[in-house]
C-alpha cells in the first residue's frame, strides 16, 4: 500500500476504535451540497460521516479489530462515527433517508455487534442516551424514596403522638 493510503487508513482506524459505534451509507445520487447537509444535520449529535474507499475501510476495520468486512462492502460509501449516542446518528440518518430518499443504511456495528438496516432504524427510535439514563435513575430513585418514606413514617406519627401528650398535659 503507497503511504498515502496508509496515512487515510491509519486515521480510519483511529476513527473506528474511538467510536462506539459505526454505520455505513450508499451515498450513490448524493450532490455536494446534501452530502453537507448531512454533515451538518450529524454534528450537533457528535457524529461525523466521512467518504472512504471501501478496500481502505476494509483494511483499517481489520486492523482495528472490528469486523472482516469482506464481501460486505460494495458501491459508493459513507461511513458515520462518533463517539457518543448511535441513536442519535441513527436518527438523523433515518430522517435524512426519509426527507431526501437517499444516504441508503447498509448496516451498521455496535461494538463488534452487526447491526441489519431494520435494527438501526429500532435504534433510531429509542430515546436518546441521557432520556434514558433519567428514565432508569428515577426507576431507582423511586423505591428509595418510599423506603425512607416509610421508615420515617412510625417516627414521625410517633412525634405527634408524645406532642399531644405534651400539649394536654400543659
Amino acid at each position: 500500500m503507497r503511504s498515502e493510503k496508509k496515512i487515510i487508513s491509519a486515521e480510519y482506524t483511529l476513527r473506528l476504535k474511538n467510536s462506539p459505534f459505526f454505520l455505513v451509507v450508499d451515498y450513490r445520487g448524493m450532490s455536494v451540497a446534501q452530502f453537507s447537509e448531512l454533515r451538518k444535520r450529524l454534528r450537533p449529535s457528535g457524529a461525523e460521516v466521512h467518504v472512504v474507499k471501501n478496500t481502505i475501510f476494509r483494511i483499517s476495520a481489520q486492523e482495528a479489530g472490528v469486523a472482516d468486512l469482506s464481501g460486505a462492502l460494495a458501491g459508493q460509501l459513507a461511513v458515520v462515527t462518533g463517539p457518543k449516542d448511535i441513536a442519535a446518528a441513527a436518527l438523523v440518518l433515518k430522517k435524512y433517508q426519509g426527507e431526501t430518499e437517499k444516504a441508503k443504511l447498509q448496516f451498521g456495528f455496535l461494538g463488534n455487534q452487526r447491526l441489519s438496516p431494520e435494527q438501526v432504524r429500532a435504534i433510531a427510535d429509542l430515546p436518546p442516551l441521557n432520556v434514558l439514563q433519567a428514565k432508569l435513575l428515577g426507576l431507582l430513585q423511586t423505591p428509595a424514596q418510599r423506603v425512607v418514606s416509610i421508615l420515617n413514617t412510625p417516627g414521625s406519627q410517633v412525634a405527634r403522638v408524645i406532642k399531644a401528650y405534651a400539649e394536654k398535659a400543659a
